[in-house]
């Protein structure tokens, strides 16, 4: 959890009359995290990512035009890797596509049980 910078600043303030270990216990944390915050009292803050290549719009294009294709196949078409096209498709939670209909075989199966 990350404190903000006042708080950081009271507690660090403590430790002109206090030691680590005394600071640390009364307020809940450990004696290493006081010894960074003196090293680095402001908050490094978020990190800065980039943008999404892959939209849930561009994914879901591709996926209504090209139903059938392979993830390689929509990478190469999209400019990216196979593992990125299977990172948004979880993350935008597209699946398999599923069988219509059974098969002969599990149609035989299942009338044979049926029958018993």
């Amino acid at each position: 959890m990350t404190y903000p910078a006042h708080i950081r600043k009271k507690i660090l303030a403590e430790l002109e009359d206090s030691t680590y270990r005394e600071v640390a216990a009364g307020h809940r944390i450990s004696p290493n995290t006081l010894a960074t915050w003196k090293k680095q009292p402001q908050p490094k803050g978020s990190r800065r990512s980039t943008p999404r290549l892959l939209t849930e719009e561009v994914i879901r294009q591709d996926v209504a035009e090209h139903p059938d294709d392979y993830q390689w196949e929509r990478a190469a078409r999209l400019g990216c890797s196979q593992n990125g096209i299977c990172k948004a498709l979880k993350r935008y939670r597209f699946t398999v596509k599923k069988k219509t209909s059974a098969t002969a075989r599990q149609t035989k199966k299942n009338a044979v049980n049926s029958s018993k």
